[in-house]
């Protein structure tokens, strides 16, 4: 399969970029939608921080008096003022500090990666662009490529091969675009845009990053 590679304006460079279809496609009888589901769980609960915690009545300062007598009030037994039944005491099992993270073979990660790209590639959601050189920050020329391709209001994956710091303060600050280098590629981001462009320069690491 041969992909046309395009300028910033969306006109054909006259160069081509070759991918091997058995990298990307995969035949019928492979089915990748549950390994997409662990993969999108895995990812979403490493981004949990996993911090929250509430103060339990042994962890509370205060009093331990006991409040009244043990028998002989009519009411029940109630401790000291920290019991969980008062304004202001401990909660009762309440939550710990915790990892959300587990763990998913990197083949199977790899593997997820390699069959969005080739869903996206099948419905020609996939578009090579040469390598943009900027000297200085400009979020008008990334606007400028968006509207050449006519996807300006669309949710939109830019990979690259290597960090870009201008490259980078230019689209920050746009909504529905996300810039990433190729070892910051995760299957969310491929799953979660409708189209994906990818670097000159990226498209050639792509092979050794997802296999």
């Amino acid at each position: 399969m041969e992909l046309k590679i395009l300028d910033i304006q969306g006109n054909d460079t006259n160069r081509k970029v070759k991918i091997d279809n058995s990298f990307f496609f995969f035949g019928k009888n492979y089915s990748y939608d549950h390994s997409i589901y662990l993969e999108i769980k895995r990812f979403l609960s490493a981004q949990r921080q996993g911090t929250h915690k509430s103060k339990e009545r042994g962890e509370l300062s205060g009093s331990t008096r006991k409040l009244h007598r043990q028998k002989g009030t009519g009411g029940s037994r109630k401790g000291d003022i920290k019991n969980p039944i008062f304004r202001g005491g401990g909660r009762v099992f309440g939550p710990r500090p915790k990892r959300y993270f587990f763990k998913l073979n990197n083949l199977t990660k790899k593997l997820v990666k390699r069959y969005i790209i080739g869903s996206k590639l099948k419905t020609n959601k996939v578009k090579i662009i040469e390598d943009i050189k900027l000297e200085i920050p400009k979020t008008k020329l990334i606007l400028k490529m968006l509207s050449s391709f006519q996807l300006k209001d669309k949710k939109l994956l830019m990979v690259i091969g290597k960090y870009n710091k201008n490259l980078y303060l230019s689209s920050r600050n746009l909504k529905n675009f996300q810039l990433l280098t190729i070892d910051e590629l995760n299957s969310y981001s491929l799953l979660n845009s409708l189209y994906v462009f990818f670097s000159e320069n990226s498209i050639n690491k792509i092979h050794g990053f997802c296999f």
